[in-house]
Parts: structure tokens; C-alpha cells; sequence
């Protein structure tokens, strides 16, 4: 396997609010490999938003390392990332308004990014082939308003590219159109990924993304805590001979694995642990086939037991019984 692309170790993010320090990533760890078109997913609040801030430049870690290309984020100055942010990443945003200029048509859109980095001599040319690539180039002269949602956002990948980054970051790009034009979005970036060799990353809530992209990977509570990938079906003869001949080119199985950290620490899904009713400890055991977790009894506390203790004497004639016996006695 070669170098990884994109590689996150330790990775440590702590925000300031209100005086109060919030840990939004937690000794994160991740690789991804050159042309990898994937997805991060999760929760609001889980950590994945800055995750892709960091790869993006627009945030910095407060420890570990993360490495895009071989350059050490960490460790850029101001400038270098200013620098890093214009050449070596493009940028899809959820909303368009924030991807284009309402007022410029398709093709002067995707210009502009080229423009402001000095690129004039090719940029219409480069432009219009950025468009036809995603499947616009009928209707590069067609402004905003003219456009449907799923071709403003396939204008904002093409915006997104128009300096040849090696690496997209995509926003919830789907999170505003409907599903037929969901997967027509995934199409443009298979195509892109297969054409130009970038490397795509796709934060998402869509629950269908793992059918879009070769890997997913959830975070939750600032870790990385499973990951599906997508592999196709051998078709075997016994296969064939189940699902017939023509049953179709796409066929493939997904299997979420839960990601260990380098402490060995795992993230159990709550419902899981929530129906073998699994609560603050659990019993491990090494078995033939692997580890097993299993739920705790429920076994009373030296405090616990005292307090029964003290509770039932009274009952059996106990230590104030005894005592008025006693008292009787002496007098």
C-alpha cells in the first residue's frame, strides 16, 4: 500500500467557550490513501465538522499531527496556510450561496477562482472543461437562476477544482437536493475521483452515502469510531446460480468494523450495549473466536451490604433489643 495522502495522528482539537474548554476531537486517528473517494459521518456535535476545517486549513489542532501531502498543518505558518488553502484544496460548501457569485454565469464562476490566483492565460479553456467534465457544458452561459439546484452544486464542484487541488472537501453536498439528484452528485465525484486522481472527502448525514463512496467512516465523541467499506461480490458459480446472470453489474456488500485506538480503547454503538442492558462495567472474556463483552450482575456495595445489615437487625432482635435486655437486667 502506498503513503497515505492524508494522515492524522493523535489528532487533539479544545475549544474555548465561556471560559470553559470543550474537546471537540479526541487522539483521532486516520489515513487516507491517494484518489480515496470517502465519507465522514456522524452525529451534530461528534467532531467531524473540525476534522474537515483542520484538513482544510481553515482551523488549527491544538495537538497531535496531521499531515496533507506530506505537509505538516501544525506546523505552517499563517502564510503557508493561506497559501495551502488556495492551491492544494477546493472547497464544496452545503448551501450555494456560499459556493457562487449570483451575478456571474457557469463558466465565469469557475474562472473566478483562477483569476484571483493569477491563472488568466488558460482559465476560460480550463473552465469549460472543468464544465463538460461535470456534465454542464450546454450550459456554461446559463446564470444562477437558470440553473436547478443539482447544477448549481455540480457548478460548485467545478469551482472547487478550477486550481487543480489534490484534494476536494465536501460539505454536506447533497443535504438540499432531492435523492434522484443526491446520486447524480456522487456520479461527478466517482467521475472526478476515476479522472483527475483527486482525493475526495465528503462529510454527510445521508444514511446512503456507504452505496456512493469506496469507504465511510463514523466519528463519534471526537474518535473515530467504525468504519464500512464497500467491496464488490465475487460472482461465483454458486452465486450465479442463486441470483441468475442478469442480475445486475452492482453488486456489493458493506460491513461496519468497529476502529480501535493505539490504547486499544473501542466505541460500542449505545443501542448495542443498551440491549444486552450493559451499564457502566462489563465482564471480558478471551474465547476461541475473540473477545467477548459481557453485562455485569449487579453486586452490592460493603456500603450496600451494611446498610441491609443494619436494616434487618431490628427485625431479628437485634443490637437495640439486646440492649433493652440488658438495661432490664441492671435495674
Amino acid at each position: 500500500m502506498s503513503e497515505p495522502f492524508i494522515l492524522c495522528d493523535g489528532l487533539v482539537k479544545i475549544y474555548k467557550i465561556a471560559g470553559l474548554e470543550q474537546v471537540a476531537l479526541r487522539e483521532l486517528n486516520l489515513s487516507v490513501q491517494p484518489g480515496e473517494l470517502m465519507a465522514i459521518v456522524g452525529a451534530s456535535g461528534s467532531g467531524k465538522t473540525t476534522l474537515m476545517n483542520i484538513l482544510g486549513g481553515l482551523d488549527r489542532p491544538s495537538a497531535g499531527r496531521v499531515l496533507v501531502g506530506g505537509k505538516d498543518l501544525l506546523r505552517m505558518s499563517d502564510r503557508d496556510l493561506n497559501r495551502y488553502r488556495r492551491e492544494q484544496v477546493g472547497f464544496v460548501w452545503q448551501q450555494s450561496t456560499r459556493n457562487l457569485i449570483p451575478y456571474l454565469n457557469a463558466i465565469e464562476n469557475v474562472m473566478l477562482p483562477m483569476t484571483v490566483a493569477g491563472k488568466m492565460r488558460r482559465s476560460r479553456q480550463r473552465a469549460a472543461e472543468l464544465l463538460s467534465l461535470v456534465g454542464l457544458g450546454g450550459r456554461m452561459h446559463h446564470r444562477l437562476s437558470e440553473l436547478s439546484g443539482g447544477e448549481q452544486q455540480r457548478v460548485a464542484i467545478a469551482v472547487g477544482l478550477a486550481n487543480d487541488p489534490p484534494l476536494l472537501l465536501a460539505d454536506e453536498p447533497t443535504g438540499e437536493v432531492d435523492t434522484a439528484t443526491a446520486a447524480l452528485i456522487y456520479d461527478t465525484f466517482r467521475t472526478l475521483t476515476r479522472e483527475m486522481g483527486v482525493t475526495t472527502i465528503i462529510v454527510s448525514h445521508d444514511p446512503g452515502v456507504a452505496r456512493q463512496v469506496d469507504r465511510v467512516v463514523a466519528i463519534r465523541d471526537g474518535m473515530l469510531a467504525s468504519e464500512t467499506v464497500r467491496q464488490p461480490i465475487v460472482r461465483t458459480p454458486e452465486w450465479l446460480a442463486e441470483n441468475g446472470h442478469d442480475a445486475g453489474s452492482e453488486h456489493h456488500t458493506f460491513e461496519e468494523l468497529v476502529v480501535l485506538d493505539k490504547a486499544g480503547r473501542v466505541h460500542i454503538p449505545p443501542e448495542y450495549l443498551e440491549q444486552v442492558q450493559i451499564r457502566g462495567r462489563a465482564r471480558l472474556e478471551i474465547t476461541d473466536n475473540g473477545i467477548l463483552i459481557r453485562p455485569v450482575e449487579e453486586v452490592a456495595t460493603p456500603t450496600q451490604v451494611t446498610t441491609a445489615a443494619a436494616t434487618e437487625q431490628p427485625k431479628r432482635g437485634g443490637l437495640r433489643s439486646l440492649w433493652g435486655r440488658r438495661s432490664g437486667k441492671q435495674a
